[in-house]
Order: structure tokens, then sequence, then C-alpha cells
């Protein structure tokens, strides 16, 4: 019998060759937005490895939506050519091009991980990030500029038209990410979202955000090609989002027109606590599942390949997100395959590697 992380997922008029999907994970590589040979070979080389969805990065859809100034972007249609390079390689090996839109929010304008920590000043080519409120992130950050209204307009603008350029681009999935402390969780939050306007206050204000540019990238991506969404199912602190709330975003979520919520966690507060673990954030994906009745991605710890069958085979989650562990073997499917005595779509240049 075939292990269930290797059986097919039908979305929408597309299917996964197997459960197995690389996550978006920032390089902090491009320039003006722009995609690299860096990002050709490090998702070139996921696809190659038997991956089902090979997902690009977090994608700013503004420029002042960049995590930092080497973010990868889609606010323009320049950028379209270079991941159109991507796209056409990642389908060539069989798995499906996905790209993660998305808004820094208060979390802007901050310098690459490996340089330190904190903003980038503004004669170092940094800028005042934006949010729902005026708090910065942590002690040192830059205090974000309030949305207004025609600029809340304008981010849905934003999404919706980086939905329409990621088509031309060639990618077959989008991924909206809500989570990680970013601009849509930054609305989501209560320890975060202040206001109180029509954006703020109870769950139905804080969550229209997030609905809003579900609709608007819906009303762009093709019918016949799947819509995800990344949601921090909770902020891993007292009196900040939670499970709860999250199955009920999932559950309106579904009714939009997302076809699968990837449940993962944190990153709003510097104060969280997270008990990291092996699969620590599987129940996230368990209850939305179970649920809000909508296909669910787990991740978080996923580094096995028994323990990501089991997910999949009890029920537990639709699709395995792998991060850290894919840079550590970009070939994880092929060696999973191998473990767990599945077929695999190896590359015929690498095929005396299979016995």
């Amino acid at each position: 019998m075939t292990p269930t992380l290797f059986s097919t997922l039908p979305q929408r008029s597309l299917v996964l060759r197997n459960r197995i999907v690389v996550s978006p994970m920032c390089q902090y590589s491009s320039t003006d937005g722009f995609a690299e040979d860096w990002h050709l070979v490090h998702l070139g080389s996921f696809a190659r490895g038997g991956a089902a969805v090979v997902t690009a990065e977090a994608t700013a859809v503004t420029p002042e939506g960049r995590i930092s100034p080497r973010d990868l972007g889609l606010w323009s249609d320049a950028h379209v050519e270079r991941l159109a390079r991507i796209t056409r390689f990642v389908g060539s090996q069989g798995a499906l091009p996905g790209i993660q839109l998305a808004h820094a929010g208060r979390k802007a304008s901050t310098v690459r991980p490996w340089e330190g920590r904190g903003p980038v000043a503004p004669d170092r080519g940094g800028w005042v990030p934006v949010g729902p409120s005026p708090e910065p992130y942590a002690d040192g950050y830059t205090a974000p500029t309030p949305l207004d209204e025609p600029g809340i307009a304008r981010v849905v603008e934003a999404f919706r038209a980086a939905a329409r350029r990621a088509l031309a681009a060639g990618f077959r999935l989008i991924e909206i990410h809500a989570a990680h402390g970013y601009l849509i969780h930054e609305f989501l939050s209560p320890l975060v979202n202040r206001r109180t306007d029509r954006w703020g206050g109870p769950f139905e204000n804080r969550a229209r955000l997030m609905l809003g540019i579900a609709h608007a990238v819906r009303t762009e991506w093709p019918a016949d090609l799947p819509l995800w969404v990344r949601l921090s199912a909770t902020d891993w602190a007292e009196g900040g989002w939670d499970p709860d709330q999250t199955v009920r975003l999932a559950t309106a979520l579904r009714e939009a027109g997302v076809d699968l919520v990837d449940c993962s966690g944190g990153g709003l507060v510097p104060w969280q606590e997270i008990p990291a673990a092996p699969g620590y954030q599987v129940p996230f994906a368990e209850r939305v599942r179970r649920e809000a009745g909508i296909a669910s991605g787990a991740v978080g710890l996923i580094t096995e390949p028994e323990q990501a069958d089991a997910v999949v085979r009890e029920g537990r989650a639709d699709v395995v997100s792998l991060a850290r562990e894919m840079l550590r073997d970009p070939h994880w499917p092929l060696r999973a395959a191998r473990v767990l005595g599945a077929e695999a779509a190896w590359p015929p240049q690498y095929l005396r590697a299979k016995q």
C-alpha cells in the first residue's frame, strides 16, 4: 500500500503528487524585489527533490510591505519575468509552483537576520512601517504609522494586483501570509490591534482585513486554482489570538473560497512563550480540519518520514509543510519515499542513486 504521505491530493483542478509542501522561507537576497539566480537554484532544488508544492518566500505586495530591503516583491509588472523563469523550472520537475503574498506591517524595514536585529535606518534604505496601531514591535523598533481607510484600501488592492501578477508569472497556487506577526496577523490579534473603528474591537472587525484580502485575491485568482492562507493559530501569549478564533476564521475563509489553512503559530509579540517540540503545532491543523471543515496543513518540527506520514494517515492534516528540514536536505521527499517504501518521481539524471 502507498504510504499516505505519498498519496495524491486534489486541490480544485490541480492534483498534488504527494502531501509534502515546501514552506515559504525568506532568503533576503533580492534587489528591489527582483528574483535572482539564488531563488532559481533554491526553489528549483526542492522541485527536483520531489516535493508536491514549492512555495516562494513571503513576497511583498508593496515596497513598504517588505520585511527587509532585500525581500522578494511583486508590486510591479517588472517583477514577473524573473519569477516566470522559476515557475517554468519548478513545473518542469512535476511540482506545483506556489507563492506566498505578504505585507510585513510593523515588522517591516528590518535588517537581514545574519546582519543583526532591529530596524534599518532611513539613510541605509529603511522606511517607516505601517500597522493597525502605533505601537512598535519591540523596544528599539520603529513605531508604525496607523493605516487610515484609504491606506487599508490600498493594501487590499495591492494583494489583488499581486495575485494577477502571480498568475502572469506562472504560479499555480497562492498562499496569503496572515501569520507570524505581519500585517494581517496584527489586525487579527487584540494584542496589537487597538483600533476603535470598524477595523478593531470585536472578532468581526479584526477579521475584516483578512476576509477582504481573501475575497480580493479570489476575484483575481482563477476559480480552478487553489488559494491557501497561513495563520498563526495562537499568539502563544495571554489575551491574544487563539485556536478558537482560528477555527472561527477558518470557517469564514472556507466560505470566502480559500481551500486550505496552513497552521503555524506565534511571531506577534516578543514575550511569546512557545513550547517547541516535534509536531507541537499539529493539534492546530487537526482542529481546523475537523471543526472548520477545510483542508489544513501542519508545520513545525516535522522532520522524520514516519512522523510526517502519521500526521496525514491519522487525519490530523492534509499536508505537511517543511522548512528547515528541507534546507538541510532538499531531497527529503525522495529520502522519505525510500524510508517508507513508496514510489517517487526521481529525476532521471539521479536514478543511479535510487537503488
